[in-house]
């Protein structure tokens, strides 16, 4: 990416950008490129606190488990505490995780810092399937199906914020979206 010009002053400011979408919609390299385009900036990788559980971790699956559910319940509590210390000592904090369906709102809630905003990447299903297929890492796996997870994430998750395609979108010309369009993305 090529030395972008200063974010204005009325965009560059301590608050919380959420980006959150299906996986393998980007949400990693679009998060840390925006987090890189203000002065003072966190990328919070939500599931990097999933990884720091080394014994008894148990993760999501499509059939539902009640420990899965309140170590991502915990999870979120924890992402949603350290953003609001950082933007409390005056960084814009690019939070990036999986909020899909009813753990969307209940993570907002948790968030106090102001300006929020959220960020939905929404490539088509075709894209996801060929990012996926592109990466080392894999989040699809056999238990969910691209197409279920997509259409759980465009039924069941509140249409609030920013929804982009970002199907022919290279990661820098998403990030530019997203900073043209951050007034749009504001939900608080």
């Amino acid at each position: 990416m090529s030395e972008r010009p200063p974010l204005h002053t009325a965009v560059d400011l301590p608050q919380i950008i959420v980006v959150t979408g299906v996986m393998a919609a980007g949400k990693s390299t679009v998060s840390q490129l925006l987090a890189e385009r203000f002065s003072r900036a966190v990328h919070l990788r939500g599931d990097e606190f999933r990884r720091v559980v080394v014994r008894g971790r148990v993760d999501m699956s499509p059939y539902g488990d009640p420990e899965a559910e309140r170590q991502l319940a915990l999870r979120h509590t924890i992402t949603a505490h350290s953003a609001n210390l950082y933007a409390e000592a005056g960084f814009t904090v690019v939070v990036q995780d999986l909020f899909v369906g009813a753990t969307l709102q209940p993570f907002l809630d948790q968030l106090r810092a102001r300006p929020l905003s959220l960020v939905m990447l929404a490539p088509d299903v075709g894209t996801v399937m060929q990012r996926e297929a592109e990466r080392v890492k894999v989040g699809y796996g056999d238990l969910w199906s691209i197409r279920d997870f997509d259409h759980k994430v465009r039924t069941e998750t509140p249409h609030i914020g920013l929804w982009l395609d970002s199907s022919q979108q290279t990661p820098d010309e998403t990030v530019e979206e997203i900073v043209a369009r951050l007034a749009e993305a504001r939900i608080a």
